[in-house]
């Protein structure tokens, strides 16, 4: 059974075609897995790539754009099956993360950044339980995970923010990740009393 997944990914056109590549595969497997797709919206680089192939697949794809966004940053794709306009970036986030089930994160920017953390933060403390994959099989976020590893050595991390997200380095087993957790969604009383 399908669900819905919402992709953070880049909107850059500067970043090498390698990364907008895994994206038009991540949009091409979520299709043939029969899932729905929530990106930002825009057309550019591996947002846009991403849509596109999710709905050359046959995917339904939804993306939420924030009033007042610049043409000069992102341009909304027309193409989506649906398209939300919110108020401002915070209501952005909060429709992205509210129409997803689970949440897939490839390389992308501050504001990439920014969805990744703030979706990793609310599970961390138990505030949703749907999973997270970071998808990043050229190692640009090495050094990230290696920051959260040394935030857990000095004490201001703990076991269960680290182990809130999974990392994959290959898009059949992001998805594999991403299935194996939504399986475990939405969390039982018994999981819900234990955390």
């Amino acid at each position: 059974m399908g669900f819905t997944i919402t992709v953070f990914c880049a909107s850059s056109t500067r970043i090498d075609q390698k990364h907008v590549d895994v994206a038009t595969e991540v949009g091409a497997e979520l299709a043939r897995r029969g899932h729905d797709l929530v990106t930002g919206g825009g057309t550019a680089s591996c947002m846009g790539a991403v849509s596109a192939a999710a709905r050359a697949g046959g995917a339904r794809t939804v993306g939420v754009v924030p009033a007042g966004m610049p043409a000069s940053q992102e341009r909304a794709d027309g193409e989506n099956d649906e398209i939300v306009f919110t108020a401002d970036m915070r209501s952005r986030k909060a429709e992205m993360d509210r129409r997803a089930e689970a949440f897939l994160v490839l390389p992308g920017g501050i504001g990439t950044l920014e969805e990744l953390l703030e979706v990793w933060t609310s599970r961390s403390l138990g505030m949703h339980d749907k999973p997270i994959v970071v998808l990043d099989p050229h190692g640009v976020y090495a050094p990230l995970r290696t920051l959260m590893t040394h935030l857990l050595d000095e004490g201001f991390n703990r076991e269960r923010a680290l182990a809130a997200v999974t990392y994959a380095t290959d898009v059949g087993a992001a998805f594999d990740h991403l299935e194996a957790g939504r399986r475990h969604f939405p969390p039982t009383e018994e999981e819900i009393l234990e955390a």
